[in-house]
């Protein structure tokens, strides 16, 4: 499937959607969702899958059955490149834009251990500063569950401890649809992952299992 660029209309897809999430609405628009949104994401991500991995898009529907919101459907579409153990690339497309950044989850209390660890350590914690720091020069913003004080065990004056502070660490960047609608939001996605790289090999090979 080549890529032929993401139309304008995929952004007014979302934000017609947030105006409007209800079932009737997404099934009078759905041919929209599917030519707009779905296809050519799908396309742009088989383009990048070479260099950064397979994708996976998740489901339009919300799960519902534990917030207090039952609003159907979310209103942007998300997918995730995996990279090894829980560490990996993401983008998600809604009406603004696009955000696109990399990271890692952490599913278990070892995971988010393992990566406090990492940090800790003066040479690898070393390395992961110097890494956030490149990406913030870059615009990059730092996202993710943390805790509001020093986690049990590590002191307050740590000299990482706003890293440490993570349980769960994406860093990500906006492009706005200026700059992600047609075909320039493939380079535009390849760029922003390939600063991510170094961030997410790091995770990668100190968070794995």
């Amino acid at each position: 499937m080549a890529f032929d660029g993401i139309p304008r209309k995929a952004f007014d897809f979302y934000k017609e959607l947030e105006a409007d999430n209800t079932r009737e609405h997404w099934h009078a628009h759905k041919a929209d969702y599917d030519s707009a949104v779905r296809r050519p994401l799908q396309a742009l991500l088989e383009e990048l899958e070479d260099e950064f991995g397979p994708a996976k898009l998740f489901r339009p529907q919300r799960d519902t059955r534990f917030s207090k919101d039952k609003s159907p459907y979310k209103t942007s579409q998300g997918a995730t490149v995996g990279g090894d153990g829980h560490a990996g690339y993401y983008l998600e497309l809604g009406a603004d834009g696009l955000f696109v950044g990399g990271g890692f989850h952490a599913f278990t209390p070892d995971g988010t251990a393992r990566y406090r660890s990492a940090v800790d350590d003066d040479k690898s914690g070393a390395e992961a500063q110097a890494i956030v720091d490149r990406l913030l020069d870059k615009g990059f913003s730092l996202v993710g569950e943390r805790v509001k004080t020093q986690p049990r065990g590590y002191r307050a004056d740590h000299p990482r401890i706003e890293l440490i502070r993570y349980k769960s660490l994406g860093v990500e960047k906006r492009i706005p649809k200026t700059k992600a609608t047609g075909k320039q939001a493939l380079p535009a996605v390849r760029d922003t992952w390939r600063d991510l790289r170094p961030l997410v090999e790091w995770l990668a090979s100190h968070t794995a299992t």
